[in-house]
């Protein structure tokens, strides 16, 4: 039975949101180590399959994250990610500030053999996509990335597509600002020529799980024209947040519509089974947040304005990845791939360098 560490401080909606979370995870046969206050989460001992371990102090978005997270050993999420370090639990979960999450995941799981930076993996919720979703990255964990950076987490998405989500062959894209293959800064250019050259669609040979179908430009972010989507952290993040301030302004603006008037009011009452099961799809609690791909554990960074679904979904998301061993197939793809020699040195090994 997978046992994930559930950071209990930090979550926007309260203890009780991660009180019920915890409580419709344990009921999917997840266990659950619970680290917070003792007193405001003390109904996470009488779930059956969850633990409660106090955790006296609190990183809050306030705090620097690095200094906060060495200097803090007793910070909730601190003691979630030693508590998988140290094998009691098998991945963390955390619904509190990003940068701490990711920090203390970081420093206690430490990355995996050859990657320069690990990536925040995001599921896109795209209305009316009826197979796996589309997984983003970097989604915002690194506000630059270089071009073996690109290229790296080519390789995370996929290795994360196929082994969480079922995806036989991922098709991997670059977000840029053309379809062609010379547009774009030049880590863009640089990571497409990489990767067209060792994938297996384009060059009829290369590491397996790769199917680089090369640029893809934002306005095709939601037409299913990729499983894995690679970006630098800032323009991802930047992407995700405007699909969700869109989706909110759209929902809006049809609920305004549907009351507009008599006539108006009976056709919202006719869509609203529709539209009910639309702003579900939508809604971020869905995916339960961004998983860090290229760490020796499994990490999820929940989104810090989760209900109930969100941080349950974000347990499952981290349980999941333990079950499908995302970590041991993420590692065995990238040096297969050749992607972990000389990495650290900032080298496109084996096809190429970058300098």
């Amino acid at each position: 039975m997978t046992t994930v560490a559930l950071d209990g401080r930090g979550a926007e909606r309260g203890p009780e949101a991660i009180i019920a979370g915890a409580r419709a995870a344990a009921e999917d046969g997840i266990r659950l180590r619970v680290f917070g206050d003792p007193d405001a989460l003390a109904p996470v001992g009488e779930i059956g399959g969850a633990e409660l371990v106090p955790a006296p102090d609190e990183i809050t978005n306030a705090d620097e994250p690095v200094a906060a997270v060495r200097s803090r050993p007793e910070a909730s999420v601190v003691m979630a990610a030693r508590d998988v370090a140290e094998g009691r639990s098998d991945a963390v979960a955390s619904a509190g500030p990003t940068g701490a999450t990711m920090t203390a995941a970081l420093f206690a799981l430490r990355r995996l053999h050859g990657v320069r930076r690990p990536a925040l993996a995001l599921q896109l919720a795209v209305p009316g996509r009826t197979g796996p979703p589309t997984v983003l990255l970097d989604a915002g964990a690194n506000t630059e990335a270089r071009a073996i950076d690109l290229v790296q987490f080519a390789y995370l998405g996929a290795a994360f597509s196929r082994a969480v989500l079922g995806v036989a062959e991922p098709r991997v894209a670059l977000l840029s600002v053309g379809e062609e293959a010379g547009k774009g800064r030049r880590d863009v250019t640089e990571a497409h020529e990489r990767l067209a050259a060792s994938s297996g669609h384009e060059a009829g040979q290369g590491a397996p799980g790769i199917d680089f179908r090369g640029n893809l430009e934002g306005r095709d972010l939601l037409q299913q024209k990729a499983d894995v989507i690679v970006t630098d952290g800032f323009t991802g993040n930047v992407v995700l947040k405007t699909i969700e301030g869109t989706a909110r302004a759209v929902a809006d603006a049809v609920r305004a519509a549907a009351r507009s008037g008599p006539r108006a009011a009976a056709g919202g009452l006719l869509l609203r089974p529709s539209l009910g099961g639309l702003r579900r799809q939508m809604d971020p609690d869905s995916t339960g947040g961004a998983i860090l791909l290229g760490l020796r554990g499994a990490a999820v960074v929940g989104h810090g304005s989760s209900g109930p679904a969100g941080i349950a979904n974000a347990v499952r998301l981290a349980a999941r990845t333990v079950d499908q061993r995302a970590v041991e197939l993420t590692a065995a793809l990238l040096e297969g791939s050749g992607m972990t020699r000389g990495a650290m040195r900032g080298e496109l090994s084996p096809a190429g360098s970058e300098s």
